[in-house]
Order: C-alpha cells, then structure tokens, then sequence
C-alpha cells in the first residue's frame, strides 16, 4: 500500500510541473527560453510533443 501512495505522490507531483513547465512556455519570448523550458519538460516526460497549431 505504501508503493502505490508514492506512485501517486509522484504523479501528482509531476502533473502539477508540467502544467507549471506547459505555463511558462506558454509565456515565453525568446528562443532562448523556449529551449530550455522544452529540455525541463521532456527530462520529465520524454515523449511529450507540442501541440501544433492549425493554420489558418
């Protein structure tokens, strides 16, 4: 029973990251930043891909 509540304290933990991550992605201005912030997201979850925006 323990394992499991550690695998949820885990998950939580990193859903609430990434979302904090996906934010301030969102937010950024520069290449720079952008980078950086991807290379932070895809430590912690590796297959994660933008999504892309559909054109107009």
């Amino acid at each position: 029973m323990v394992e499991r509540t550690i695998e949820l304290r885990r998950r939580r933990s990193r859903t609430a990251k990434m979302t904090k991550l996906k934010g301030k992605l969102a937010k950024a201005k520069t290449p720079g930043e952008k980078d950086t912030l991807l290379k932070k997201i895809h430590r912690i979850s590796p297959w994660w891909q933008q999504p892309s925006v559909p054109a107009k």
